[in-house]
């Protein structure tokens, strides 16, 4: 019986066949058979496809409600780290007034919800402000499923301060992943050190089954509000 450091609710036909241990050298996993990869770009591909169309569709709902209930740029972008701890360019939609969304606090502060406007909430609420992030999985730096990533200031700290937290980089960065629907949004290092174990067994035990169980259950995150901030 495998054991974890966090309780894992994950019915077991969901879980991958195999538990595969890696260094903090292993820059990838190597137990992802040709077909899981195919799948896996397949399944990237054609939701990004699908999930930039409905981002389309979205932006354009705000633009007409942003300039009453959320003034500001439509956009929202921030620099993370993604696989190999490479920089890239994360897209969202804004959810906070402008000023608070260009400053990055630091990994030690707590969010400023007072920051966040109305239509924000809502649009963090039920996920809709990652929507954009289909962008990042169309040019390759993110996948639909994967360890969500972090500001790049927040994972410099979070890299020494968590022992296990560089074992999201084996992989690429993900829109939700096993953390998201486990324990929700992390604040603080406390918080992040569970979710780099959840992190950490979705490396370890990745599989086919598995991103379709967290692709469902991210489906009723976003139905419920579970997990959002």
């Amino acid at each position: 019986m495998r054991e974890y450091a966090v309780a894992l609710t994950v019915p077991a036909i969901f879980q991958g066949p195999a538990q595969h241990s890696y260094s903090k050298d292993d820059t990838s996993v190597t137990h992802w058979s040709l077909r899981f990869k195919v799948y896996k770009l397949v399944f990237d591909k054609g939701l990004a496809l699908m999930g930039v169309a409905l981002t389309g569709m979205v932006a354009l709902a705000l633009l007409v409600l942003n300039p009453f209930f959320n003034p500001g740029p439509l956009f929202f972008r921030q620099d993370r780290l993604g696989k190999n701890k490479a920089s890239f360019s994360i897209w969202k939609f804004r959810t906070m007034i402008p000023e608070a969304s260009g400053r990055d606090r630091s990994a030690t502060c707590q969010l400023e919800v007072n920051r966040i406007t109305p239509l924000g909430r809502a649009l963090r609420k039920y996920r809709i402000d990652e929507l954009p992030n289909f962008i990042n999985v169309l040019t390759g730096d993110m996948s639909v499923i994967g360890p969500r990533p972090d500001s790049a200031r927040h994972a410099a700290h979070y890299l020494t301060a968590i022992d296990h937290y560089d074992y999201r980089f084996k992989v690429k960065p993900g829109i939700t992943g096993l953390a998201q629907i486990e324990s929700g949004y992390a604040e603080g290092v406390e918080a992040t050190s569970i979710k780099a174990h959840y992190d950490q067994i979705y490396v370890e035990t990745s599989s086919g089954r598995l991103d379709v169980y967290i692709a469902l259950r991210t489906v009723q995150v976003m139905l419920t509000g579970f997990g959002a901030r």
